[in-house]
């Protein structure tokens, strides 16, 4: 026989157990209205007689009172006491003997004991059926308990995994949350970095314009002195050629010292001022004559030698423009030329081939 496991197997055979017990009962009963009857009528004055089958009903409902509660206190697995117990064998007991009365009287064993089947398959059905019942409620109490417990377990597991994930959720968005920090950070860090290099790009671009600024300035003043000087030394040259005839004729009157611009110092083999002193003319006495002659410009690779040479030495740009001859801007120029090449002189040879 399959062992039951479900409630609704359970139950199916507990309906099975009613379904039986209340046909029995109903069977017993429609015997013993049946069987009782002419007993009663037979013990019963004549006109009372239509009475008879009030008590076997009587006691018949009796007994399905007590199966019926017997089986609701066996379903909520309660227990009525001895009241109840003593009800069902009274009842059973008095359908017993009203059935087997007459065949007793009579004294028909045989009748006894045909009549006394139905009171006792009732009698023993009840019983039955009520110790039946308490074994269903409580296998239906166990069944509902492991069922409970299941029902615990499954939901006790589902919370774990219902936490464990929302642990990991919540580590995962920790670490998410991290990263995005540090991805924020190291760009953060980045753009910091990027302005301030584009500040000090800029800053730089700033002072080297300014720089340039001043060179150009400063070149563009040295240029305007050296144009000034030029055209002083070109006056004062044109004054000193059209002096210079007078004097020899002894017709130029006297005129006061010009100052002239410094000359730069020069070489032996190279022409400068000339301080000489007048033939006396007439008998006269003979007189100094201040006599100022052009400098001579240097070629240009000596010139770029010269430079280079001035940057070595840290001469300034006006006394390398004094000594070459060339212009304070050609000269600031190449000063220039020479402290990107690092100061260093180039020969002589490959200047003059450069030139």
């Amino acid at each position: 026989m399959p062992v039951l496991k479900s409630p609704d197997s359970i139950r199916a055979a507990e309906r099975t157990l009613s379904a039986g017990t209340w046909l029995i009962v109903f069977g017993a009963m429609l015997y013993s209205v049946l069987t009782v009857t002419p007993l009663a009528a037979g013990h019963t004055p004549a006109a009372w007689r239509w009475t008879s089958p009030i008590l076997p009903v009587v006691v018949d409902a009796a007994v399905v009172i007590v199966v019926r509660l017997d089986a609701v206190l066996a379903r909520l697995g309660g227990h009525g006491g001895w009241w109840p117990v003593t009800l069902r064998w009274m009842t059973g007991t008095m359908t017993l003997l009203l059935n087997v009365g007459n065949s007793a009287l009579a004294g028909d064993g045989v009748g006894v004991a045909v009549h006394s089947v139905a009171p006792l398959l009732l009698i023993v059905t009840s019983e039955t059926s009520l110790a039946y019942r308490r074994a269903i409620a409580r296998a239906l109490a166990r069944l509902d308990a492991e069922r409970a417990e299941a029902q615990q377990r499954e939901r006790d597991e589902r919370e774990a995994r219902e936490r464990r994930t929302r642990e990991e959720r919540d580590r995962e968005r920790a670490m998410r949350e991290q990263r995005e920090h540090a991805e924020r950070e190291h760009a953060e860090r980045i753009e910091r970095e990027r302005r301030e290099w584009e500040a000090a790009q800029e800053r730089e671009r700033r002072e080297h314009e300014a720089r340039m600024a001043r060179e150009a300035r400063e070149a563009a003043d040295a240029r305007r002195r050296e144009e000034d000087q030029r055209r002083e030394r070109e006056r004062e040259q044109r004054r000193n050629a059209a002096r210079s005839p007078r004097e020899h004729d002894g017709a130029a009157p006297r005129r006061e010292p010009v100052n002239t611009p410094k000359s730069r110092p020069v070489n032996a083999s190279e022409p400068g001022p000339v301080n000489a002193t007048a033939a006396p003319v007439n008998g006269t006495e003979p007189r100094p004559v201040n006599t100022t002659v052009a400098v001579v410009k240097m070629p240009e690779h000596e010139a770029r030698a010269a430079a280079r040479e001035g940057v070595n030495t840290g001469r300034s740009v006006r006394e390398t423009a004094e000594l070459t001859g060339w212009s304070v801007g050609w000269v600031a120029a190449r000063y220039q030329e020479a402290k990107a090449d690092g100061g260093e002189s180039a020969p002589p040879d490959a200047m003059g081939e450069a030139a």
